[in-house]
């Protein structure tokens, strides 16, 4: 099987081309590297001792991304590519319209150009919104609060479109809740460019000294200890879920969604103590406001992805914690912040 995978050099595209490389399925990743570091395809192929493929390219370049399927001739197709941040979009909704609907519809033409029907789409939990009851399951009704969840709902109702235009098409939507983590090497993780806007990453930039304290938006939730309570899924298992979905949707066509979460939430001070215990550091921490659109609870009815995808997450938040200290600290020693 040959699968390219768009924006394969970010966070969770990376981990999922080890997960696939070392599954015997060869990954030709195609990035932009606007959000992602070319040097993380040397360490991706450290890890799996295995040459793979990359060819920079933006996706709103039509001409260079169609010269990249008849070049490679896939079999299959895992879309990350897309700008992620909620704050971001709000400030510029144009900009998230463009790079993440354009783009996709772009990638869509070509692989229709090349009878490539087969994907597997990077969704996000934020497409069901303001949603106050948990578990959530893929029934439950859709909203958004962003312009960049918007643009995933889009993306989810043209995928839908097409599969009834075309039955053809065997497509895979994965809608994640909040991934985190690290491999196990400590090569790979998430780094992101500027201020953090998740917080896992931003727990790390404090127990490293990068940042003095850690800011807790709200503790007077309804929650077991007022914090947040959110559903961390290990990069690695939501990798694993990339290549259930593929299996999945070589077996059969139409356009299906699945949740990749635990099914379990943790509270923001509960991920904080587990860092601080099991890593032996401290997290200076100040509780602030909450943040608008901020809800108490949030975490996934993952029934869907056990049954039919024989899917399920394995890593608890020890190991979570484990690996995105191992990873913080190789980046702090190589001088990588």
């Amino acid at each position: 099987m040959k699968v390219l995978i768009t924006g394969g050099l970010g966070y969770i595209g990376s981990h999922t081309v080890v997960e696939l490389s070392n599954k015997g399925i060869e990954c030709i990743i195609i990035d932009n590297l606007s959000n992602s570091d070319v040097k993380v395809l040397d360490r991706i192929r450290k890890i799996t001792k295995t040459h793979i493929t990359f060819q920079k390219c933006d996706l709103l370049d039509r001409n260079s991304l169609f010269e990249v399927f008849e070049r490679y001739r896939f079999d299959s197709v895992i879309h990350f590519a897309g700008m992620k941040s909620v704050g971001e979009s709000v400030e510029n909704p144009l900009k998230y319209y463009e790079q993440n609907l354009f783009s996709t519809i772009n990638l869509l033409k070509a692989m229709e150009s090349e009878s490539v029907k087969k994907l597997v789409f990077s969704s996000s939990a934020t497409v069901y919104g303001d949603l106050s009851k948990s578990p959530i399951s893929e029934e439950m009704p859709t909203s958004t609060m962003s312009p960049y969840g918007r643009t995933k709902l889009i993306i989810e109702e043209i995928l839908h479109d097409l599969t009834i235009s075309d039955p053809e098409w065997s497509i895979a939507i994965l809608r994640y809740f909040n991934p985190v983590g690290a491999h196990s090497s400590g090569m790979i993780g998430e780094n992101p460019k500027g201020f953090p806007n998740n917080l896992m990453p931003y727990i790390a930039q404090v127990a490293s000294g990068e940042k003095r304290h850690l800011n807790i938006f709200g503790d007077d939730y309804p929650t077991k200890d007022g914090t947040g309570v959110r559903d961390f899924i290990h990069v690695m298992d939501l990798a694993s879920g990339h290549e259930r979905a593929l299996k999945y949707i070589n077996s059969r066509t139409g356009c299906n969604v699945f949740n990749l979460g635990t099914g379990v939430g943790y509270s923001v001070r509960e991920l904080i103590q587990a860092f601080e215990e099991i890593n032996k550091v401290s997290i200076p921490y100040r509780v602030v406001d909450r943040r608008p659109g901020d809800i108490a609870e949030s975490f996934a009815d993952p029934s869907k992805a056990i049954s039919e995808l024989g899917w399920s997450a394995v890593r608890g938040i020890e190991e979570i914690v484990t690996d995105v200290w191992r990873w913080k600290q190789n980046m702090v020693k190589a001088g990588v912040n």
